[in-house]
């Protein structure tokens, strides 16, 4: 589905490592701001034990998890709305994420300088976050006046509404809060995505933590903690450093083992990914056969043909109708044909909306 998720954060945060842990894609990782100015892509699978289940059953020829894009973004410093540093070039390829991952630094290391002399996550977070409000609070400004005659002595009513729209996202960022948070309608969101505001979209704070603190956290996490009690939003504990020697460890068993001595259950790039899946709104369904057992993204919400669009466009088009199998069913009867047997394979038509963890087979007409 072309989704993808943005890292930023001040220079130095840790932004590159954790890029290396998540993705196939090895950025530079140096001890110098700027270090990554071309935003660098990797492809992320998303951790699905349902997929390997589903495998272990169908036994197929190859196994395709779901995946998402990752960008590594060039470092942001106070000012970049003006175009300070690579400002104008960070703002350029927010815009083209769907979801935005904040890593804040919440570690000490005097080998390790931070842009701004200390390390202070909430002054970090709240630089980033000015700095893209103030990007957005210009957008807003020039919207307003591209269609301010209109909507004050035209007839277009969604002009009209597009105004009184933006005039309160512009109050609200003049208050110092995000677009995300002013309490927009999907129809309100509809009207003003032409725009691409840049705090609009859903977003992770993730604190970089040093490994003693992976599995509980530090004063830094806290402080990150109750300065966004009022936005709930969703902040994440993860150390770079302990992800990228998870990452080196090449069986499943030795890096199991040292997430258990560290006292963690699950890695914090899995947990990260997991995350982002769900701040987008997506869920998963899958495809079964001899040759491929496949998992597939599709947002919540989805009818069955636009679901089958995301296999092929021509299977919206030709969509007859899905064929369905709830996956513990799957699981429990051991394949498609005895689901079919003991009537748990159903005939779905274009009203039915597919549900996270569906088997499905699509019948459409060429």
């Amino acid at each position: 589905m072309g989704l993808k998720c943005g890292i930023v954060g001040l220079p130095n945060v840790g932004k590159s490592t954790l890029f290396n842990c998540l993705s196939d894609s090895k950025a530079q990782a140096a001890n110098f701001p700027f270090c990554t100015i071309e935003p660098n892509l990797g492809v992320i699978t998303v951790p699905d034990e349902r997929l390997n289940a589903l495998a272990e059953v169908v036994k197929p020829q190859r196994v395709v998890p779901t995946t998402v894009d990752i960008v590594d973004i060039a470092g942001l410093v106070k000012g970049a709305s003006r175009g300070e540093g690579l400002g104008n070039q960070f703002l350029a390829n927010i815009r083209e994420t769907d979801a935005i991952i904040n890593v804040l630094r919440c570690f000490d290391d005097p080998n390790v300088v931070h842009v701004d002399g200390s390390v202070n996550p909430v002054r970090d977070k709240e630089i980033i976050e000015s700095e893209l409000q103030l990007k957005d609070l210009e957008t807003a400004e020039k919207n307003l006046k591209r269609i301010e005659k209109i909507a004050t002595i035209g007839n277009e009513k969604e002009s009209k509404r597009k105004f009184e729209v933006l005039s309160r996202i512009k109050s609200h960022l003049e208050s110092g809060k995000s677009v995300r948070s002013a309490g927009l309608t999907d129809s309100e969101k509809k009207l003003i995505e032409d725009c691409f505001f840049l705090t609009i979209k859903p977003e992770i704070y993730v604190c970089n933590v040093d490994e003693k603190s992976a599995s509980k956290g530090n004063n830094y996490v806290h402080d990150v903690k109750s300065s966004l009690a009022d936005e709930n939003g969703t902040v994440l504990t993860i150390s770079a450093a302990v992800e990228s020697e998870i990452a080196q460890l090449e069986s499943f068993e030795e890096r199991q083992m040292f997430l258990h001595d560290l006292g963690l259950h699950e890695s914090g790039s899995s947990r990260l990914i997991k995350a982002a899946y769900h701040l987008l709104g997506l869920k998963t369904f899958f495809t079964a056969g001899e040759k491929e057992v496949r998992a597939w993204t599709f947002h919540d919400g989805m009818t069955a043909p636009l679901a089958a669009g995301v296999i092929h466009s021509d299977f919206e088009k030709g969509f007859i109708r899905a064929e369905v199998i709830k996956l513990d069913d799957y699981l429990r009867l051991g394949s498609e044909q005895s689901c079919k047997e003991a009537g748990k394979m159903t005939s779905e038509g274009k009203d039915y909306y597919v549900q996270d963890g569906d088997v499905i087979l699509f019948r459409f007409s060429r």
